[in-house]
């Protein structure tokens, strides 16, 4: 008898594994409209640790944004797991705004000079619709001047553009030689 309640137990704990695996990414039904990102600007180099904001504008015909998808592809690692910031009600049908990644890693001491990173940016609607995608590159320098002072350019230099979110992803430095990451100095 415990054998069978054993049985069951798995077969159900399995159904709902396959049931939830693709949850980010449901199949969208058909008599609904993706999400559209319309504008986007972010700067492409900065020292590690940076405070980086990307800017997005973005309009839902159905109005049921419902969160941000971000992913980072890092030459020599690979891709990162997605990222993700869920929108606040008053973002459904046009959000204009900026999430915020504090590049400091938990995972690294520091990241080689020149590193480069590609951030994929986009929006998932409550039906499963994956707007547009959006690449930003990056690359870890030490030597900007005035990393900070950079022109806004149009919409996102009319006035107050709300944080969006964080993005939460910890950077390896693949060549570290120590599964990704990196000793503090002596």
């Amino acid at each position: 008898m415990n054998t069978k309640r054993l049985l069951y137990f798995l077969g159900v704990m399995i159904a709902l594994t396959f049931l939830t695996a693709h949850a980010g990414w449901a199949q969208p039904k058909p008599e609904t409209k993706a999400p559209v990102i319309t504008h986007s600007f972010a700067v492409d180099k900065g020292r590690y640790g940076y405070i980086w904001k990307i800017y997005i504008e973005a309009d839902d015909p159905d109005g049921d944004m419902y969160k941000i998808a971000s992913v980072v592809d890092q030459p020599g690692w690979g891709h990162y797991p997605t990222d993700w910031i869920i929108l606040k009600s008053q973002h459904r049908n046009h959000l204009k705004g900026y999430i915020q990644w504090n590049t400091f890693s938990s995972r690294a001491f520091s990241l080689r000079e020149w590193t480069e990173i590609a951030l994929k940016v986009s929006i998932i609607d409550k039906a499963g619709n994956e707007s547009n995608a959006v690449v930003f590159p990056f690359t870890f320098e030490s030597g900007v001047k005035n990393e900070y002072k950079y022109t806004l350019p149009s919409p996102f230099d009319q006035g107050d553009v709300p944080r969006l979110g964080y993005v939460h992803i910890d950077l390896f430095d693949p060549f570290s030689g120590n599964g990704g990451e990196v000793e503090a100095p002596d």
